[in-house]
């Protein structure tokens, strides 16, 4: 039976090759967002994937979209917690307001979403949970402490998740790619992208389309045996 996935900031960068591929391999996929309505538009024009605008940083409208999307669509299968943001400075000079708009965004939306698909989850007896941490969430970043602390509480919160559901057949991982090739990136002014490649034990950015195999390749019934852990697709950097 077709499952049914959900990939929160699944419209651009990552999370659009991670929707491409879960679609290709036959499932029905809804790609979320927030903000670039334009985006959005032109990847559901170009892939005929479904689209749904919610922020996920807000708890109500996540209750109120995850209602309305059981509603329309069914039981959610696959959540892949990809959304997240940036808001960087050093502690010294970061703001209340970088600090929590970061931890609402990447790690409070966690807790909103994994809670509200448990339950459809439990009752078919099959279920996977994949979230997107990072590199700097394993080692740490200069100017990131807001970020890099969501995306190593992600790696904690999944490995506990998959201990509570491990008996279900439902699965909780994670995956911490390295510098990849997307148009944040490649937004990094030449000279420090060009350090941050020479640390790439590869030699070169990942491609959107290689954490997307991850992901796929976690989603798979025969994946099954695989919980609490964490893919490091990084290149060798870390």
């Amino acid at each position: 039976m077709t499952s049914l996935a959900l990939v929160t900031g699944g419209t651009r960068g990552i999370g659009a090759a991670i929707s491409r591929e879960l679609a290709q391999n036959g499932h029905r996929v809804i790609a979320t967002y927030a903000h670039n309505t334009e985006a959005a538009k032109a990847f559901h024009k170009d892939t005929g994937i479904h689209i749904e605008s919610f922020d996920v940083a807000d708890e109500a409208a996540c209750t109120e979209a995850m209602n309305r999307l059981a509603k329309t669509y069914g039981t959610i299968d696959i959540l892949v917690h990809n959304a997240g943001i940036t808001a960087d400075a050093t502690l010294q000079n970061m703001t209340s307001d970088q600090w929590h708009r970061v931890i609402q965004t990447n790690l409070n939306s966690c807790f909103y979403l994994t809670q509200a698909v448990l339950e459809g989850m439990r009752t078919k007896g099959f279920g996977r949970l994949i979230y997107l941490s990072s590199v700097n969430g394993l080692k740490g970043q200069r100017g990131q402490t807001n970020y890099a602390a969501t995306k190593s509480a992600l790696i904690g919160f999944a490995k506990s998740v998959a201990l509570e559901i491990a008996n279900k057949g439902i699965t909780a991982n994670v995956i911490a790619p390295g510098y990849v090739d997307t148009e944040m990136v490649r937004a990094v002014p030449e000279a420090i992208l060009t350090k941050i490649i020479a640390q790439i034990p590869v030699g070169r950015l990942g491609l959107a389309e290689e954490i997307a195999h991850c992901v796929s390749f976690l989603t798979d019934k025969k994946a099954g045996f695989i919980t609490g852990s964490v893919i490091n697709a990084n290149g060798g950097m870390y």
